[in-house]
């Protein structure tokens, strides 16, 4: 039978957890502070310790490195307040194998418990865990994801687990910055084909000639600079994903080539007789209204029912403002690496100022931000004098507003851009939404 030993000084609480454990199977110790722990655990051998973060003769931060000094691979689950999570991260930095959020859901522990005791006190990752991996026990960068504590992040990542088993087309719709690609990977590798490639194609970044080119590769001398034979991406992803991302930047001679091959799952190299044969899932992205394109002519309709069997919307950051200092957190253990720096986390200013910014950039711009201010920090934590100033200059005036009624846009736009003096960077700022979106809609409403 395996032990637990609960520390938690709610007495009331400490008893229904040992009770309810106790039903599940587990031999369960109880312990209400520091001192009374450090002996229990100095005179007896636990399977797990479920710790508390405030306890009244000690911080649980504390207990944990004493624990980890004594048996350094006796698995740790700290207990926290939604407030407390940045410093629960902080746990999972000096060894603490996950956490927990009070009020605390049963199911959720219970997996917990099992996850941690049966990988050998590994941090793992279930469907209901939302921990940040440990970089030592982690798998490549690709495979680590954040799935979050918000409403928003649990429909995602819900839809995310129902589409992913699939062959379904998906169509990934977002902001700039909110991860599209990263959602598209996570789709793939809980996907019956992660064992096969995963080719990503940026259809903003190709030139317009050359996305057949890209797409279905080219034989050599088939047209000026193609000095040898190219693989598309299509048969380079053959038996895996193509991600097309930013898809609504295509023209739409090469949307009709696309289709063609979707429909046929055959491609022709350009300068070639002969037909490849593929097998692929099609993971779609954009940022943009493709009801609006199609509407405008710009975009095939045939194309958007084709590439859209499922679509996933992600949310902006702003929305998710549970999961903000998650993310940040995993962006600091990023940036410490990559600059080999230790700075440990945020004074209460800087997570007060991530909480009440707007993120118009989403993820990437909080990477940013977190990083530049990880390169300028001399002491423990990133202080408001390290941020960059886009997020300590709040703006004077902010409209604060969603740009979801297409017949309010242009007005708003114009607004925002009047009181910004007709700079793009402070109107998309006022707007809450990046500047290549504001560009695209500047394009539509023909306000260049």
């Amino acid at each position: 039978m395996l032990s637990i030993l609960i520390i938690e000084d709610d007495l009331t609480f400490s008893l229904m957890l040992k009770t309810w454990l106790g039903k599940k199977g587990f031999d369960v110790m109880a312990s209400s502070s520091v001192s009374d722990a450090k002996v229990r655990i100095e005179n007896a051998t636990f399977d797990l310790i479920l710790s508390d973060l405030r306890l009244p003769d000690g911080d649980g931060i504390d207990l944990l490195k004493w624990i980890k000094e004594k048996n350094a691979s006796m698995p740790v689950i700290m207990m926290t307040s939604y407030a407390e999570i940045q410093t629960a991260v902080q746990a999972i930095k000096l060894g603490a194998s996950d956490y927990i959020a009070k009020p605390l859901n049963t199911e959720e522990l219970l997996g917990k418990i099992r996850d941690v005791i049966n990988t050998d006190n590994r941090v793992s990752v279930s469907q209901t865990s939302h921990v940040v991996r440990s970089p030592k026990h982690s798998e490549p960068d690709n495979s680590q994801y954040i799935e979050g504590q918000s409403p928003a992040a649990h429909q995602l990542y819900e839809h995310v687990r129902l589409v992913a088993p699939t062959d379904m087309s998906v169509l990934i719709t977002g902001s700039s910055g909110t991860g599209k690609e990263y959602v598209a990977r996570r789709i793939h590798e809980q996907s019956n084909r992660r064992k096969a490639p995963f080719v990503a194609v940026d259809c903003g970044a190709i030139p317009k000639d050359l996305a057949a080119s890209e797409f279905f590769g080219h034989v050599k001398g088939s047209f000026t600079g193609a000095i040898d034979n190219k693989e598309g991406a299509f048969v380079a992803a053959q038996g895996g994903t193509i991600f097309l991302d930013e898809i609504g930047n295509l023209s739409y001679e090469v949307q009709v080539q696309l289709l063609r091959a979707l429909q046929e799952r055959k491609v022709k190299p350009i300068g070639s007789n002969q037909e490849i044969s593929i097998n692929v899932r099609l993971i779609s992205a954009t940022n943009e209204n493709l009801r609006m394109a199609i509407d405008k002519g710009d975009f095939r309709e045939d194309l958007y029912h084709r590439i859209n069997e499922f679509s996933v919307r992600i949310p902006d950051l702003k929305e998710r403002k549970e999961d903000l200092l998650l993310f940040a957190n995993t962006f600091l253990d990023q940036a410490n690496n990559e600059l080999q720096k230790d700075i440990i986390g945020f004074d209460t200013e800087t997570v007060r100022i991530f909480q009440s910014y707007s993120w118009p950039g989403n993820l990437r711009q909080m990477k940013n931000a977190i990083k530049y201010a990880t390169l300028l920090a001399t002491g423990r934590y990133i202080t408001r004098k390290e941020l960059p100033e886009e997020l300590t200059e709040m703006p004077a005036v902010s409209v604060n507003i969603q740009l979801k009624n297409e017949e309010h846009e242009c007005d708003l736009i114009k607004r925002a851009l009047q009181e910004a003096g007709n700079n793009k960077t402070k109107a998309a700022q006022l707007l809450g939404i990046d500047r290549k979106t504001l560009y695209n809609k500047l394009k539509i409403y023909h306000l260049d």
